[in-house]
């Protein structure tokens, strides 16, 4: 696996930053939550991970590279 640059780690910080609210567009992941489930952004590591307290209870991180969610009301 690939480390985000400085530069996209950046990125990603300002545009999930801590508090916004996402959506799960996708998630290859046998626990992931359903499609559509939304949840608040906690953080984004150094991986490029962005942590998400997902509405359901679960914690998985929405993977750099592999998942995908968007903000809601985008």
């Amino acid at each position: 696996m690939r480390l985000p640059s400085k530069e996209t780690l950046t990125l990603l910080r300002s545009r999930y930053p801590k508090g916004a609210r996402v959506e799960l567009i996708r998630m290859d992941d046998p626990q992931a939550p359903p499609i559509g489930t939304k949840g608040t952004v906690l953080g984004v590591d150094d991986m490029g991970s962005i942590l998400v307290a997902w509405d359901n209870g679960s914690g998985l991180n929405v993977a750099f590279g592999e998942d995908v969610c968007c903000k809601v009301g985008e």
